[in-house]
């Protein structure tokens, strides 16, 4: 498979959607199942949840794919139609989306703020001249990370969208709830018709499924992940101490060093070039596969591999090596 995507055409949504109080469970399970059949669309890239925060009260849920027109495609999808009509009964109200296509940037490891701003044509130039101004006062503040501004995206949205990124929530709020924020939105009256959504991209990468490495949620069950993580530790663990049992050190250091170089190891090779290709359609079935038979294969895989690990490891220090 090629990784070398576009990124000059990689495209980015970002939905938001309130939930009806007491549906939260339920809303989250049923988007993991979405992002996952999100996950067999041409150019998927990842796909986030983030729950609400003191800042925002809805969910949000971030797709990126390595162009507009394939995040088009699963945006209009029939399969994604299916899943929302669904889902209904957990929205309280209609969800909002904003599109941002960008070749050179993507939303960092920071708190991002999603604004979107619906700009009549003869009021472009002043829009720009407020945003300018909008800029050099959230600049002062500490924790500004920098902001870019995107144009509508024909197909897709017709807003104007402006990311902002600061280094935490708390600065980030300081800013929201400033009185110099609150003036220049007051100069920017006519502009005031707008959506604002935060983002914390504090997601782990041990659940990459695309050979790029980009992220991706991690599977909706716990016990397949504490599964798949079983299948990848134990040879971890095993081989690392093989590896440092000449070394002869105490049990605690010894723990210390396996355990540090173990969790190295779990996250840059063993899960995601020995567990996820191995286990990835388990851990992301197709949204039309029978669960029975998703398990069913998905368990013997597991039993297998285990299997296979444990008479090699009997192999090798009983019959062939043992422990100096």
């Amino acid at each position: 498979m090629n990784t070398e995507k576009n990124v000059a055409a990689a495209a980015t949504a970002i939905i938001g959607q309130r939930v009806l109080p007491g549906m939260e469970r339920e809303f989250e399970t049923w988007q993991e199942d979405l992002n996952a059949a999100a996950a067999y669309y041409p150019g998927f890239l990842g796909a986030e949840i983030s729950p609400p925060t003191p800042l925002q009260t809805d969910w949000v849920v971030v797709y990126r794919f390595d162009s507009v027109a394939h995040l088009q495609a699963w945006i209009n999808s029939a399969t994604r139609q299916t899943y929302l009509d669904v889902g209904a009964r957990y929205f309280d109200g209609p969800a909002t989306q904003q599109v941002v296509s960008s070749g050179t940037h993507s939303l960092d490891p920071l708190v991002t703020v999603v604004v979107t701003h619906r700009v009549l044509p003869n009021q472009v130039a002043d829009f720009l001249a407020w945003q300018h101004r909008l800029v050099q006062e959230e600049s002062k503040f500490e924790g500004f990370r920098g902001t870019e501004l995107f144009r509508p995206v024909e197909g897709l949205q017709e807003e104007w969208t402006t990311l902002y990124r600061y280094d935490s929530a708390e600065h980030l709020d300081a800013w929201l709830t400033s009185p110099e924020r609150q003036e220049i939105l007051a100069e920017g009256e006519k502009f005031s018709d707008f959506h604002l959504h935060t983002i914390d991209n504090s997601f782990g990468s041990w659940f990459a499924f695309e050979g790029n490495g980009k992220e991706a949620p991690p599977p909706p069950s716990e016990t397949r992940t504490s599964l798949a993580i079983w299948v990848g530790l134990y040879p971890t663990v095993v081989l690392l101490t093989l590896a440092l049992s000449p070394l002869h050190m105490p049990l605690w250091i010894g723990l210390l060093v396996g355990n540090l170089l173990s969790s190295f190891l779990m996250s840059f090779l063993t899960m995601p070039y020995y567990v996820n290709p191995l286990l990835g359609r388990w851990l992301r079935p197709a949204p039309d596969e029978p669960a029975a038979r998703s398990n069913l294969r998905g368990l013997g895989v597991v039993a297998v591999a285990m299997a296979f690990w444990a008479v090699v490891f009997y192999l090798v220090t009983v019959r062939f090596w043992t422990l100096p």
